[in-house]
């Protein structure tokens, strides 16, 4: 392998000459050498659209030139577009403040920019008027906001209406309904499916509630939170150029030294993403369950059949959807505890366990968003219901017996039903063998479209 030579403050070191980065991040990258799991590309993205905030942000304040700036500039919308993706290698397992991946992009802009023709310094120039102690945090939460709002919510969105066109589609059908995993009385089906589409609905809402809160960011804190060496108003042009790049209306955190070394905001957004994965579990498991059969389970619900389902009994078809969004829901489950393990763990001026929190909501949000437009295109947008297997379990329901409780008591009407169930008969034949009812009586009674 062609190397070249590079230095830092510790030495030389060898670098790949083929590569565009510098001393520090060869350093990580041999001294980090664990797990395998790299930097979030999202983290990446988020990073050149800060350090082009910063570096705009610096030329107005004086520190940068403007042909510094725009050089600059220009090399962090190359990184965005993923031209030098293979330059940023370092794997999450390093520092907790994530100083190498910040100096990572500060080297791989410098020499870019060194080839190009501006000579620039990876601290001096590219990393002035900043830290790793508050770019970090700051590329954290832009990061969140910009997959939240450019990836999750439109996923999740995208399934609501899938559930919407689903609930209109059968307006007049009516099904038993279940609690306790026991018999319960009617429902039309669209409130059923009506609840699976607000599920996936509420927790967007509390994601745009934690979206102010990750809109909030660190920079300009620099150190340890007092914006040494950060020119007076700095944090607000950055902020100010990042609501131009990205649409999101980015603010400065007023008080830093809450912004370096809390996680909180990133716990509490990442709740509304295990929000909307406890609550697609649900729905997964409802639909697996009312589509179990084909003729020996509840058989209410056809969903698609994708693919084969055994390598042993043929024609065998499983919810393989379903199976896959539990599984999702479970990982985005055990994300939480580690983000919330991470944050708070902030001791005194900063919190040491920012890559670890990155990468695992970048996982959560990327599961999310994939996992709604896969269930949505291969199970629900094919959901049907099995019509009359819902009916046949609706006219066979002792729970019917509800709607008697009004004309002949709570405990006459249980008598009914335990009667029928012992006895193997209909709801009706054992309130007319006990003589409370006519069969004219029991017809005009027992309407399930007036129970609903």
């Amino acid at each position: 392998m062609n190397t070249r030579m590079e230095h830092d403050t510790m030495g030389r070191i060898a670098v790949p000459a083929e590569h565009h980065w510098g001393a520090q991040t060869q350093r990580s990258l041999e001294n980090f050498k664990i797990g395998g799991q790299r930097q979030p590309r999202e983290i990446i993205t988020a990073f050149a659209y800060l350090k082009e905030a910063c570096a705009l942000a610096n030329a107005e304040c004086g520190k940068l030139t403007a042909q510094q700036a725009q050089v600059i500039s220009d090399i962090c919308r190359e990184i965005r577009a993923g031209r030098w993706d293979e330059e940023f290698p370092l794997v999450v397992w390093q520092t907790g403040s994530g100083t190498q991946t910040n100096m990572n992009v500060n080297e791989v802009i410098a020499h870019l920019a060194a080839e190009r023709g501006t000579a620039l310094h990876p601290n001096d120039h590219v990393n002035a008027s900043q830290s790793s102690n508050d770019t970090f945090p700051s590329a954290l939460h832009i990061a969140a906001a910009l997959s939240v709002a450019q990836q999750v919510l439109p996923a999740a969105r995208r399934l609501e209406e899938a559930f919407a066109r689903l609930e209109t589609a059968y307006p007049d059908l009516i099904r038993i309904g279940r609690t306790h995993l026991q018999d319960a009385t009617p429902l039309r089906f669209s409130q059923e499916v009506s609840g699976w589409r607000e599920l996936v609905a509420a927790p967007c809402r509390m994601l745009l509630l934690a979206q102010a809160e990750l809109l909030r960011l660190a920079i300009g804190g620099t150190a340890v939170g007092t914006g040494l060496n950060a020119p007076k108003g700095y944090d607000e042009r950055v902020c100010s150029h990042l609501q131009k790049m990205t649409a999101l209306e980015f603010r400065p955190d007023e008080n830093k030294f809450h912004a370096l070394t809390s996680k909180d905001a990133l716990v509490f957004a990442h709740g509304a993403l295990k929000a909307l994965a406890a609550n697609l579990m649900k729905i997964a498991n409802d639909i697996r369950w009312e589509a179990s059969g084909p003729r020996c389970g509840m058989g209410e619900l056809l969903i698609p059949e994708n693919e084969p389902g055994s390598s042993i009994m043929p024609g065998k078809v499983n919810p393989t959807q379903c199976e896959a969004v539990t599984m999702a829901a479970v990982q985005v489950m055990a994300n939480d505890t580690a983000i919330g393990m991470a944050a708070s763990q902030g001791n005194f001026q900063l919190n040491v366990f920012l890559p670890v929190s990155a990468y695992n909501f970048q996982l959560s949000a990327r599961l999310l968003t994939d996992v709604c437009d896969s269930f949505r295109v291969h199970c629900v947008e094919g959901i049907r219901p099995n019509i009359e297997k819902m009916e046949a379990n609706l006219r066979n329901s002792l729970m019917l017996v509800t709607c008697l409780t009004p004309r002949i008591g709570y405990e006459a009407a249980a008598g009914c039903a335990k009667k029928a169930l012992a006895e193997g008969t209909t709801l009706k034949e054992a309130v007319l063998s006990l003589g409370l009812l006519t069969g004219e009586e029991f017809d005009e009674t027992v309407r399930p479209e007036k129970m609903v």
